[in-house]
């Protein structure tokens, strides 16, 4: 049951998401809110993807 939900290929997905929403929040010109925490949602889908890396395939 654990090997199902611990899955590489979803999370990865939803690492990369992440990565590329923060990209995107650097990147908007509108909000200066979505702009401070872009870092914070690079970081934490960068880290993400460290970790989801080792899961099995």
């Amino acid at each position: 049951m654990l090997r199902r939900i611990f899955r590489r290929g979803p999370w990865e997905t939803a690492a990369t998401a992440a990565i590329a929403l923060g990209v995107f929040m650097l990147m908007q010109p509108f909000s200066l809110v979505l702009f401070s925490y872009s870092f914070t949602v690079i970081l934490a889908g960068t880290l993400g993807f460290v970790i989801v890396s080792h899961f099995p395939e």
